[in-house]
């Protein structure tokens, strides 16, 4: 499996293969189903400094090649977290990654200093698609700005692995790219969900209760496909490309257009065995290629 491991900042995986915040629980929701040691990390789901309900219901509907959430970030907060769910998944056999999310920039900084006192947490995710109270409600990765004042303030407490979640709902990604770049994120992940929405014409209502809420699934991979490719050709940081994979295919075409590693999201709901079977198919496509290692394939398109 050599062939397959790769280096994000300072975090070795044995393979390129990871899970999405939100989609796997905290691996242990998905235990029965695949040897969680056999892929190379599991986000877990956001975790803010506080406890969340989320958001009201309905707040999921199914789309074409696709699905809207707007589950708002339920989770029992950092606390909680420390003290009842990191025991039972501490000693898992790969990279257990928190997916950090807030309101306000402080909520991050407490949020991140209270984790970094784990030693079988290696690295963290910053979602910074969230809304910035303080701003007006803007999400913090629409801007550079506030994408930066964020993760300078992170850096300031975490000296381990460093990612940073970056938004499609924006003109210029390249832009926010760079500008966490520049304050110390060791990898960037992408994309987030696009924003959406879906309409009960015989209630004439929103099917969501939110009104819009994040799209994901096969539906969005061109998209994010093309914010690798240019975030690759704007960063010299890793990028960890997620939006829509499916299949081992799916995610050769990522690390093609400039990915290091990626991240399986909604097709974990439709095939609870989807990583390892990606696993499986990038090492046969090595394999038969003849390629010696992963890190041949990363940027290698030929345009």
């Amino acid at each position: 499996m050599d062939k397959l491991s790769i280096n994000i900042g300072g975090l070795r995986l044995k393979n390129p293969v990871m899970t999405a915040s939100g989609t796997f629980g905290y691996g242990k929701e998905f235990a029965d189903f695949v040897d969680l040691s056999r892929i190379g990390g599991i986000f877990v789901k956001g975790t803010t400094i506080r406890n969340r309900d989320g958001n009201a219901y309905p707040r999921m509907a199914e789309t074409p090649m696709g699905m809207l959430n707007a589950v708002g970030l339920q989770n029992k907060g950092v606390d909680y977290f420390i003290s009842n769910i990191y025991p039972s998944i501490k000693d898992y056999n790969t990279n257990i990654i928190v997916n950090v999310s807030g309101s306000t920039i402080e909520d991050y900084v407490e949020c991140a200093a209270k984790l970094m006192g784990l030693e079988k947490i290696p690295a963290i995710e910053l979602n910074i698609s969230c809304p910035n109270v303080k701003e007006g409600g803007m999400a913090f990765g629409t801007s550079a700005c506030s994408a930066s004042e964020v993760v300078k303030a992170v850096r300031q407490v975490w000296n381990k692995t460093l990612i940073v979640k970056l938004s499609p709902n924006v003109t210029d990604i390249t832009e926010i790219a760079r500008a966490v770049e520049a304050e110390g994120a060791d990898a960037v992940s992408l994309i987030n969900t696009l924003l959406g929405m879906a309409i009960d014409i015989n209630k004439r209502k929103p099917v969501l209760s939110t009104v819009t809420g994040g799209l994901s699934g096969p539906c969005v991979k061109p998209v994010a496909l093309r914010m690798v490719w240019q975030t690759y050709n704007a960063v010299k940081i890793p990028i960890i490309g997620m939006g829509g994979i499916s299949c081992w295919q799916d995610a050769i075409e990522f690390i093609l257009a400039g990915a290091s590693a990626i991240q399986i999201g909604t097709y974990n709901f439709i095939d609870p065995t989807i990583s390892v079977k990606v696993v499986d198919g990038i090492e046969s496509y090595l394999e038969k290629n003849n390629i010696k290692s992963i890190s041949e394939l990363i940027g290698s398109l030929i345009i």
